[in-house]
């Protein structure tokens, strides 16, 4: 992926994160973006009143957001004006819209802070646990999405199709990605998300497919369990590392697997996941 399509999508993400911010948490103003060179560069604000907080870029270790940056952890200003455990770098910023109280919640993909996420209170409003949860959730779900993002660009960024088509290994390359990735959606609670997740499953299964799904393929359908235990079995894994992988019993997982080799007509794990490919269902 290039830069510049980075950025977008990077802002896209953020968009929708923020948006959920304002949407599922008692804060009025919510504003947040991802860290590039060393600064959070906000690029979406909703509720705000005014456009001060348009076009601004935090740096680590300056204001609250900085702090939460490379602490790793959420920060709390229940009284912006008067709170000693920060810098004043953006007071001209925060207060030009009259927050009192703002929250800043980090982004983490693998233990990195990514960006920060902030909730804003033009009146001072306490913070407990059952107004931050939503906050938290969010920016896991967008770690999330940035972590699936980071694993599927590097796996294509490494794929080479040559005159005679994608290699051998580029494609079981593919493959273990499509397994991952499903196993990373199978975590996620979150809807939209998921659907986005899935998405990206989509392109992963279209770069690698050997042929367009076949018509032998269109009265099978498998659920989104029975397709994530199978493509964690098409790559190898036992059924005790399938149930590791996607936090279920072994005993289901066998019977998930028993389910999609019955609707596959095949009498072993190998037809299943040989048939699952031949008709598009697995890349």
């Amino acid at each position: 992926m290039g830069a510049s399509a980075a950025l977008r999508d990077d802002a896209t993400l953020v968009s929708h994160a923020v948006t959920e911010l304002a949407r599922r948490t008692n804060f009025p103003v919510a504003f947040g973006g991802l860290e590039h060179n060393g600064a959070v560069h906000v690029s979406t604000v909703v509720g705000a009143r005014t456009r001060s907080i348009e076009g601004l870029v935090v740096h680590a270790e300056r204001g609250l957001g900085g702090r939460a940056l490379v602490e790793r952890r959420p920060r709390l200003a229940l009284d912006y004006r008067t709170a000693r455990t920060i810098t004043h770098d953006y007071d001209r910023v925060i207060l030009g819209e009259g927050i009192a109280t703002l929250f800043a919640v980090p982004v983490l993909v693998r233990g990195d802070a990514r960006g920060v996420l902030y909730c804003g209170s033009w009146a001072q409003a306490p913070l407990g646990e059952r107004e931050a949860r939503p906050a938290f959730d969010i920016a896991g779900e967008l770690g999330t999405e940035l972590r699936v993002r980071d694993e599927v660009d590097r796996r294509l960024a490494s794929v080479t199709v040559g005159d005679e088509g994608m290699s051998a290994g580029a494609r079981e390359e593919i493959r273990q990605s499509y397994a991952q990735l499903r196993s990373i959606a199978a975590t996620v609670d979150d809807e939209s998300v998921r659907r986005r997740l899935e998405e990206l499953e989509g392109r992963l299964a279209a770069l690698s497919g050997d042929a367009p799904p076949t018509s032998e393929g269109a009265g099978i359908h498998l659920s989104r369990r029975e397709l994530d235990v199978l493509a964690c079995a098409a790559v190898g894994a036992t059924n005790g590392e399938i149930a590791a992988s996607l936090h279920l019993r072994e005993t289901t997982v066998k019977s998930y697997l028993a389910s999609a080799m019955s609707k596959l007509d095949a009498s072993t794990r190998h037809a299943a996941v040989a048939r699952a490919r031949r008709v598009g269902l697995l890349p």
